[in-house]
């Protein structure tokens, strides 16, 4: 099931305690879903009109990333053809994961060896990555020579963390705690700090300088591709592209920015390579098909025309197998001044055949006027042998041309697939503090928690939420049940004409993008 709710709730005496509430009653006790804390960090509150304002301009902007990303992700479907099938694995989101632990330190420094090993046998530019199904496709992956020093960065960050962790213990002995400050030149994600109780009860950020253990900052965290389930139940906010120190109307513009230059280079490029492939498909569709359409320069020889003559010329006539008597006995009558004999047979179809005929020159319309009569198709053709070398390397050119751009625009529309799905979660996690605030007041105080539903037990879990935050706004419940509220209150500012209303701040994901429409 690809559907996800977004909700919040307000703290308790903490988020821990918050999360631990919900996920008795709704996983643990009644099964109905799965429940996954869902960080966000320290944002700048601002006016209580900002907040207003920015709550209905989150919502468009909402709707805008979400579409774009589904454009990208369908036009990738539309760019493999007949490897549609393999769309699906290759929708992903960038996720950073994180310190690593001891478990996972050897496991990782031998991907990282693997990857160097790899280099030797990859060309150039040129990735693949193995499937599920264990074939290879040459667009399924980046190479692993685009960095020079892929597994140095696995090394050098893991061997930063493990040193940290060791100077950390001998700190320990004389306090609980090191002294964090914060990085002065950090340029890498950091893991977020919680806002739901505030900055204490939050994740440490990773991109700081120890006191005292001589390690210095860390080297950033190598990025690795996610499936869509994976990065949202993972979620990290992106302090490098969205800082938290900019404001949240900074923050909406410049994903409003990022998104809208994406949805701008799509247009470019795939109606570029919309027309590459739409001149090719049609001189395809001249190779193929019934001799009444087809390109016949393939089909035809030098020895089949009389060419250079001042008074002599030939022409190609289509003929109906269900005629093909009618026009070897008739084809010399149908006018004056037809060479005798001059008719051949050069290829056929089902359908039809491919006769030559020599005639003057002077009577070429009158014999297309009786012919045309006859139900005999003359074709319009001449022999040119540079024109159809011309013709034969246009094919290569365009077959060429688009095998070149191909590997790009799909690496391209795989990056910016991911670029517009890891900016709609961030939208959705503005949103989600937003309308928090406006719910819940200050201090900002609240717990966000990201649920997947059980496919046949939504209406169970909405009954079991209601339980715990119906008290929160009588009027969402009051009218039955575990549906919203069947009245479309519009308060200006918080949506909530735009969408069913509950006691908790609630959002829906829908990240099925190969079949879901927007």
């Amino acid at each position: 099931m690809s559907e996800y709710w977004l909700i919040s709730a307000p703290g308790d005496k903490t988020c821990q305690q918050t999360f631990d509430t919900m996920n008795n009653l709704t996983s643990k006790q009644n099964s109905v879903c799965v429940n996954y804390k869902f960080p966000i960090p320290d944002l700048k509150v601002g006016t209580l009109d900002q907040l207003v304002g920015l709550s209905d301009d989150l919502g468009k902007l909402d709707a805008y990333v979400e579409q774009t990303a589904r454009k990208v992700a369908t036009y990738l479907g539309e760019v493999l053809e007949d490897q549609r099938d393999k769309l699906q694995e290759n929708l992903l989101a960038n996720n950073s994961p994180g310190p690593p632990d001891e478990n996972t330190h050897s496991e990782l420094l031998g991907q990282s060896s693997n990857l160097s090993n790899s280099r030797d046998t990859c060309s150039p530019c040129q990735g693949s990555l193995t499937n599920s199904t264990g074939s290879e496709k040459e667009f399924d992956a980046q190479c692993v020579c685009d960095s020079e020093n892929s597994s140095n960065e696995y090394n050098d960050t893991f061997d930063w963390w493990f040193q940290r962790n060791r100077g950390s213990n001998k700190s320990s002995q004389s306090s609980s705690q090191l002294n964090m400050t914060s990085g002065a030149n950090s340029t890498h994600r950091s893991s977020p700090v919680s806002s739901c109780c505030g900055s204490s009860h939050g994740r440490s950020s990773p991109d700081v300088e120890l006191n005292g253990d001589g390690v210095g900052e860390p080297p950033p965290m190598p990025l690795s591709p996610a499936d869509l389930p994976s990065y949202i139940t993972r979620f990290q906010w992106d302090m490098a592209k969205y800082p938290i120190k900019q404001s949240l109307r900074n923050i909406a513009d410049i994903i409003s920015k990022q998104v809208g230059q994406i949805d701008a280079d799509l247009k470019t490029k795939s109606t570029a390579y919309n027309n590459l492939k739409g001149n090719l498909q049609n001189l395809e569709k001249k190779q193929t098909g019934s001799l009444l359409t087809r390109n016949l320069a393939d089909l035809v020889k030098k020895e089949h025309f009389i060419l250079d003559s001042e008074y002599l010329t030939t022409l190609l006539v289509i003929v109906p197998k269900a005629l093909g008597s009618d026009w070897i006995n008739g084809y010399e009558k149908i006018t004056d001044m037809i060479v005798p004999r001059s008719s051949t047979l050069i290829t056929q179809d089902q359908d039809f055949f491919l006769y030559n005929v020599t005639l003057f020159k002077k009577v070429v319309e009158e014999f297309k006027l009786h012919a045309r009569e006859k139900k005999f198709v003359v074709r319009d053709f001449v022999y040119n042998e540079e024109e159809l070398a011309a013709g034969k390397n246009e094919i290569t050119k365009l077959v060429t041309d688009k095998k070149k751009q191909f590997g790009p625009l799909v690496r391209w529309l795989k990056v910016n697939f991911s670029e517009c799905f890891c900016a709609w979660i961030h939208v959705k996690a503005l949103r989600v503090f937003v309308e928090s605030v406006l719910r819940y007041g200050l201090p900002v105080n609240f717990q966000a928690i990201l649920i997947h539903p059980n496919k046949k037990s939504t209406k169970r879990l909405r009954d079991l939420l209601n339980q715990l935050y119906g008290h929160l706004d009588g009027s969402a419940t009051s009218s039955g049940g575990g549906g919203g509220n069947a009245d479309s209150v519009d308060i200006p500012g918080l949506g909530f004409g735009q969408q069913e209303y509950y006691p908790y701040v609630y959002y829906k994901l829908n990240i099925d993008m190969v079949d879901a429409k927007v």
